[in-house]
């Protein structure tokens, strides 16, 4: 009879082998410690306000690369995701191993108030600097804006190329753009908030935008998908600050959707994701966490999940290759980092809400 000293011992031996053979190429050897315990705990929850249509392939990529370890992922909008988590923080419960979110704003106010684990991923040199903080807050996909617009009714040259050329435009022709204009209601989405606060700090000409969308009627909606929509069903011609990664899935089913990034400067934030300090299942998290990061995560991203990948060296039409290719030096990266708490601030939120809105009022 084989003593169960000898079973244990094999059964740790065989753990060991298999959590080896499952480190990734070019990464430390220790890293089999961490997979072995990820298999351990067995589940990562992961809370991110990412459609979950969109993160089904990366879910079943990341199943089939580390098999034992489940991935419990709810889809929560980001500010009931920001209030869900300091609740539970406040409760004692563990909640979410790893939030992933777009609203960057909020994801550096959680890692800024201690909220994260420190965690030097082994992908960090392989990720651009500026979506990097503090080896606690990593940035893992490109979200570019632009214009979007009717191509029935815009023609390529009548299309603007650069924001004082957006302004021009509608100055140009009242009477064709009164109520068929469409922008983020600033009041009502994150993210909308966000990139018109990032466009303000990026130049001056975002009160001039304001004006003239105010100007011609512009309707305000809550996301880009709603923007998108107006568009193909002919209500609205031209859309400000409509997400590209949105624009690109609805042009592949609607070759009505035309899209540019303006020449002068294209705004790219990106999808922020940290590990949870108070993690019930830290090595499960750093899995995760390196997958979406990892090459094979990211070429997932950007060919199944139909999102931006961030490294540049993954292909693909939604890939910083692309963006490179399509808006060249006029990318400006929204630099992950503390400078994004500023209109958290409620004063200064509410007095830029109030500027936006008044400009944006009807005038007639």
């Amino acid at each position: 009879m084989v003593p169960r000293t000898w079973v244990g011992g094999l059964l740790l031996l065989w753990t060991l082998l298999a959590a080896q053979a499952a480190v990734p190429e070019g990464y430390p050897a220790d890293y089999a410690e961490i997979v072995a315990a990820a298999k351990t705990e067995g589940t990562v929850v992961v809370y991110s306000p990412t459609d979950l249509a969109e993160a089904r392939p990366l879910i079943a990529d990341f199943k089939s690369l580390y098999p034992g370890v489940s991935v419990d992922y709810r889809e929560l909008d980001s500010a009931k995701l920001y209030d869900s988590f300091l609740k539970e923080t406040a409760a004692g419960s563990a909640g979410a191993d790893v939030l992933w979110s777009s609203a960057m704003d909020l994801q550096v106010k959680l890692v800024n108030d201690g909220h994260a684990l420190h965690y030097p991923s082994p992908e960090t040199d392989k990720l651009p600097a500026w979506a990097v903080w503090k080896s606690e807050a990593y940035g893992t996909t490109l979200e570019p804006i632009g214009f979007a617009y009717d191509k029935r009714q815009l023609s390529a040259g009548q299309v603007p190329q650069t924001h004082r050329a957006f302004i021009e435009l509608l100055k140009s022709d009242p009477a064709r753009f009164k109520g068929r204009t469409v922008t983020y209601d600033l009041e009502y989405s994150g993210i909308g908030f966000l990139y018109a606060s990032q466009d303000a700090k990026a130049s001056s000409m975002l009160w001039d935008v304001a004006a003239v969308l105010g100007a011609s009627h512009a309707r305000q909606l809550r996301n880009s998908a709603a923007m998108l929509d107006s568009l193909a069903s002919g209500e609205s011609l031209l859309a400000y600050n409509v997400l590209g990664s949105y624009a690109s899935s609805k042009r592949r089913a609607d070759p009505s959707i035309g899209f540019v990034y303006p020449k002068d400067y294209t705004l790219v934030g990106t999808r922020i994701a940290f590990i949870n300090k108070r993690a019930a299942h830290p090595n499960a998290a750093k899995l995760w966490l390196d997958y979406l990061l990892s090459q094979r995560g990211q070429v997932m991203l950007a060919n199944q999940a139909g999102l931006f990948a961030l490294r540049s060296d993954v292909q693909g039409q939604t890939s910083a290759v692309a963006l490179k290719l399509d808006a060249g030096a006029a990318v400006k990266p929204v630099v992950i980092g503390p400078g994004l708490m500023a209109y958290l601030d409620r004063g200064k939120r509410q007095e830029f809400l109030k500027r936006w809105k008044e400009l944006l009022a009807p005038k007639e």
